[in-house]
């Protein structure tokens, strides 16, 4: 027996973001290309004329970059649009062959006669004879429309038997051949339906295996009878598990996050939501989950795959993102908070950024981040005239007693100015012997000092950061903020 080498195919539609589930579906299929020494193809599927544009089909391909999936990945983009003459022509084929036919029939015609609005189409055309109409109002000018004035094209299904889909997540679900209704192959232009589209393009294509989300399965047996009526063996088939929101509901762009864009605007890196999405549905060998690519790439095995529906677990997905911050390299780090400290989202003027100056803070920041686009609060009053001030930290801090505070430390912090003492252990030590003078422990003196610093709360290590801003700034923060208070 001859092996077949795999060619399989991701085939978005562009029509809004770049759906997590679809990330999820491209990585399944580059992960069995890769480890089978086969091949991806890029298909933008874009005969919804109405939904589709072109930026979204370069979202697509901004996305796949993103993730890992460059150009060099596949083949393609190739546009469903550009084969409509091949679904013509299999349209055809199949009408001539008596595999399809015509049908008049519309939605409310088809509730009249069977009385139940629920039921799928009778088969009322089958019969009849109906023939393709040319609409005689044509003209050189505007030639004839094929089939035209109300009359789709449906399929034939068997009347009997079942059609058996193999796959290789699902086993081998049965569906009746008298329970799948006559379905529409082609509009009343000829224009393909997806089913058929999908099916000749992927013919045309040389694909052999199709893997994608669960909410296709239905669409399977329907297409396994077009690739047999067709003259051609069906696929490998793998329908993977949907991915479902808290409630287990199915995932939607209406209720839940789920552009990936969005995550990557927040900060979350690539290689962490590649290896969280491998891992819905599936498991690594061993105890563990934060696991590198190659070694999904390795183990990884669709016949391994849960067929259950998974969580998308954005708590989760954030751990992950922290995990993979934390195991970047000095430079890394650096590189990955590049595009918000100088890009348009960061609240201070370009010349105000000192990479020096984040470069010795970022061993500090880099173990408190889980997103990325968290680096702007942590390092704000460091490129910034004044502090942000967070009102809600203020009024906690500093009240009966900080202003004295804040003078003692004045006091004490002064006389380090300008000289070699002005260092982290040294302030540390100074603020101890003022906290003590007041009966206070450390943490207590520390928190209006805090605010009238950085503004917050809750940040980088007091001391450092105080090292890394400088005597001058530190202490006109100081003053300015026990000139707030008196």
């Amino acid at each position: 027996m001859v092996s077949v080498v795999p060619r399989l195919r991701f085939a978005p539609s562009p029509t809004g973001l770049f759906h997590v589930g679809n990330a999820r579906s491209l990585l399944l299929n580059w992960v069995v290309a890769r480890q089978s020494g086969g091949s991806l193809v890029l298909r933008i599927e874009d005969t919804d004329a109405a939904r589709s544009r072109p930026e979204w089909t370069q979202g697509i391909i901004d996305a796949m970059a993103w993730l890992g999936v460059g150009p060099a990945e596949y083949e393609g983009p190739y546009l469903q649009s550009a084969n409509a003459e091949a679904h013509a022509a299999a349209v055809q084929g199949l009408l001539s062959a008596g595999r399809a036919y015509f049908c008049d029939c519309s939605r409310e015609d088809v509730i009249a006669r069977t009385g139940d609005s629920h039921r799928g189409y009778d088969g009322f055309c089958r019969d009849r004879g109906l023939v393709e109409r040319r609409d005689t109002s044509a003209t050189p000018a505007s030639p004839a429309t094929l089939g035209g004035q109300g009359r789709a094209v449906r399929f034939r299904t068997p009347d009997d038997g079942t059609t058996i889909v193999v796959d290789l997540v699902r086993g081998k679900p049965a569906f009746e051949n008298a329970l799948l209704e006559d379905f529409i192959i082609a509009r009343s232009d000829l224009s393909a339906t997806f089913l058929l589209a999908n099916v000749v393009d992927d013919m045309t294509m040389g694909i052999t295996h199709v893997i994608r989300a669960e909410e296709h399965l239905s669409n399977a047996p329907k297409q396994q009878l077009l690739w047999e009526a067709m003259g051609a063996p069906p696929p490998v088939w793998a329908h993977t598990p949907i991915l479902v929101n808290a409630k287990r509901q199915k995932l939607s762009k209406r209720r839940d996050r789920v552009a990936l864009e969005d995550f990557r605007a927040e900060g979350y890196l690539a290689a962490a939501m590649r290896n969280y999405l491998m891992l819905l549905g599936w498991a690594p060998s061993g105890d563990r989950e934060i696991v590198p690519w190659e070694v999904i790439e390795t183990e990884f095995r669709l016949t391994e795959v849960n067929s259950a529906p998974a969580y998308f677990d954005v708590t989760k997905l954030r751990a992950f993102n922290g995990e993979y911050i934390r195991a970047l390299s000095h430079e890394e780090f650096i590189a990955a908070c590049a595009p918000w400290l100088t890009g348009p989202s960061a609240p201070w003027d370009a010349d105000a950024y000192d990479p020096a100056v984040f470069a010795a803070v970022a061993p500090l920041a880099q173990t408190r981040l889980v997103l990325l686009s968290e680096i702007l609060e942590l390092v704000d009053f460091l490129f910034l005239d004044e502090p942000a001030i967070d009102e809600a930290a203020w009024a906690k801090a500093m009240k009966d007693g900080a202003a004295a505070l804040l003078t003692a430390t004045i006091d004490a912090y002064s006389p380090l100015a300008g000289g070699p003492e002005w260092d982290a252990a040294t302030l540390k030590a100074r603020l101890e012997d003022v906290a003590v003078a007041h009966g206070l422990k450390l943490g207590k003196a520390q928190a209006p000092v805090r605010v009238a610093v950085t503004g917050r709360s809750v940040g980088l290590p007091l001391f450092e950061s105080v090292a890394v801003l400088g005597p001058d700034r530190t202490l006109a923060r100081l003053r300015a903020a026990h000139t707030r208070l008196t």
